[in-house]
């Protein structure tokens, strides 16, 4: 029995099985979170101050902190960057 997926990539296997826009969307917002979490850390902002903040609950908070959770907005990130006092930079690359 030969296997169709030696010599194939990674990146690959993540296409053909259809999976790869979830696993990016998932490891940016690990990314994410983890780099939100340590400026807040940084900063000794609690989670209830940046939820008021960021005019917003603390569970919004608690999701945008989530590194599960792929469903955050640009608009919840740029209010959390403005709270936090950085800016927000989006980029694509190659």
């Amino acid at each position: 029995m030969t296997n169709k997926h030696i010599g194939s990539s990674f990146d690959d296997f993540l296409v053909a099985n259809g999976l790869r826009e979830e696993v990016v969307a998932a490891a940016i917002k690990q990314v994410i979170a983890r780099q939100l979490a340590e400026l807040m850390r940084a900063r000794k902002i609690t989670r209830t101050e940046m939820a008021a903040r960021m005019n917003t609950s603390r569970a919004v908070v608690n999701r945008l902190l989530d590194g599960d959770d792929t469903s955050v907005t640009l608009a919840t990130l740029a209010r959390a960057s403005l709270a936090a006092g950085v800016s927000l930079q989006v980029s694509f690359g190659e």
